[in-house]
């Protein structure tokens, strides 16, 4: 009897392969598929950018391979993983990243920036392969730590201290005062008489004591010395004979209100130089430009670029053909030709949309849904993971999606589960997975499903959708999370449309599909005020 495809050691490979690749390291990642072309080579350009995408879209994993990409090319990088400074307040996380930064470049000039290329054991263990330009000159890579070392200890003094406390500084001085003498004495002696002229100097000495008194301010500290931090990167810049980068990996996970001002102040040393910042984020959960007088951080178009990982489920062909592209690279590493051999026809686009085009996503629920066809046996459905394995899966990854929410927001939690609650109840109300919302609109309601977006519990199907009884409104259609109502779709009938295709996006251009956020995230009291007429109207 041939033994079934999920129950052979190949799949027991694949299995590990996955997991392994859903955990983010340190390391250089071992295979990197690029979500759209072209985005490496912009993550490695003279241009300031931001990158934006959903969690597990791959934002650390190309700036982790573009920062592996210039080690090689013997170009200075320092990388922060800015979730380990998310309880620290402004500007203790200023300093706490300015340390980390000059940590990591420091680290750069010992290791990359000396190791010649015949030392293959740290170069292939790292970065896989090994670089073509010469190691830089021992005696000032030396003579830069040391300055850098010098800067990360007076960082880190100031970062122990505590801000605001009253200092005084006494200040003696000694003074010495010469009081000239000028006479005359007789002197009768006899039998000589005489007269001596005297001349002398009298010495007096004294001490002034002077105390000030003063406030310790990291803000000033910062402001002042922001003109040495610059000359360090212009001498890391001449050292390396090109450029240098700083990437800020997760900034949305520093508290919103310091984002832009941490943002800025980076922005602030690299300005007119050769030192470059990628910064690594989510966009709905991000600050990274204020306006004001002066405006704080960085403006998009003007100060830096985007690059976009996000492939929306709008795109579904470049999704789908993304996302098997991944899978196919562990797929062949475990033994086995094509990911068809594991997924039976109906399981290959579903878990497309379960996924809502975010690779983590995928290869996680897909890991999950090997362990449910298992389960489940080969005679009952076929040998081959199936649609409803995928269901089982997206199901249970709702726990995980939830974790999430809780771990990477705060205040404003309690408002986003209430949100999320009532999507999901109008999708279940009307018994189907997909909603419209008028386009265009910066209004709160808008931007909190935004943060639903980001977060994974809605995905953009559509961008322009016209609406019967609708007018001149455009609206965007939004798919709901195929986790919010897995348990539900048999009880109360959902019907899936398929989005991708002219007939299915036809059936939801109904006004009873509109979704208004601004009147429906209102609290239930505010809500009904919201509805009432207003005085005076018939």
């Amino acid at each position: 009897m041939t033994q079934a495809i999920l129950d052979t050691a190949a799949v027991d490979r694949l299995a590990t392969l996955v997991e392994e690749a859903t955990r983010a390291t340190r390391l250089t990642p071992k295979r990197f598929v690029e979500p759209a072309r072209g985005t490496l080579d912009r993550a490695k350009s003279r241009r300031h950018h931001i990158v934006f995408g959903r969690r597990g879209s791959g934002k650390t994993s190309m700036l982790r391979k573009a920062q592996a990409d210039m080690t090689l090319d013997r170009k200075p990088v320092a990388f922060v993983d800015l979730e380990t400074y998310k309880e620290h307040s402004y500007p203790d996380v200023l300093l706490s990243v300015l340390v980390a930064t000059f940590q990591d470049f420091a680290g750069w000039l010992s290791s990359a920036g000396l190791h010649p290329s015949s030392r293959r054991s740290f170069w292939q263990r790292f970065l896989g392969a090994s670089p073509t330009r010469p190691p830089l000159p021992k005696a000032r890579v030396e003579a830069l730590r040391s300055k850098l070392l010098r800067q990360i200890d007076e960082l880190k003094a100031l970062l122990y201290a505590q801000d605001d406390a009253g200092l005084s500084a006494k200040t003696a001085s000694s003074a010495e005062v010469i009081a000239s003498t000028h006479g005359s004495m007789a002197v009768k002696a006899l039998p000589v008489e005489a007269g001596i002229e005297s001349k002398g100097e009298v010495k007096r000495a004294g001490s002034v004591e002077v105390i000030e008194s003063s406030r310790r301010s990291k803000v000033d500290f910062l402001h002042r010395h922001i003109m040495e931090y610059q000359a360090l990167v212009d001498e890391l810049v001449e050292l390396a004979g090109g450029d240098s980068f700083v990437f800020l990996d997760d900034l949305y996970h520093l508290r919103r209100p310091d984002q832009a001002r941490v943002v800025d102040y980076f922005h602030r040393i690299a300005k007119g130089r050769s030192l470059w910042l990628k910064i690594g984020t989510i966009k709905h959960r991000s600050e990274w430009y204020r306006h004001g007088e002066p405006p704080i951080g960085m403006k998009l178009g003007d100060d830096c670029d985007e690059i976009d990982l996000d492939i929306s489920l709008e795109k579904y062909r470049l999704a789908k053909e993304f996302l098997y592209k991944v899978l196919d690279q562990l797929v062949v590493e475990a033994g086995l030709t094509t990911y068809r051999e594991v997924l039976a026809e109906g399981a290959v686009d579903r878990l497309v949309l379960v996924s809502g085009g975010v690779v983590r996503d995928f290869l996680t629920i897909f890991r999950r849904s090997i362990d449910h066809a298992r389960e489940r046996g080969v005679n009952v459905r076929g040998p081959r993971i199936g649609a409803e394995d995928v269901n089982a899966a997206a199901g249970e990854h709702d726990t995980s999606k939830r974790e999430e929410l809780r771990r990477d927001t705060h205040e404003e939690r309690e408002a986003l589960e209430d949100a999320l609650a009532k999507v999901q109840a109008f999708c279940i109300e009307n018994k189907v997975n997909v909603l419209l919302v008028e386009r265009d609109r910066d209004t709160s309601g808008n931007r909190t499903l935004g943060e639903l977006i980001d977060l994974r519990f809605l995905h953009l199907a559509a961008s322009r959708v016209t609406v019967r009884d609708e007018p001149g409104a455009l609206f965007s259609c939004f798919l709901l999370d195929v986790s919010q109502y897995t348990g539900e779709r048999k009880r109360r009938e959902m019907e899936l449309v398929e989005f991708w295709t002219r007939r299915g996006l036809d059936k939801v251009r109904r006004r009873r599909y509109v979704f208004r956020p601004d009147t429906t995230f209102l609290p239930t009291s505010t809500a009904a005020i919201a509805l009432l007429p207003a005085p005076g109207s018939d």
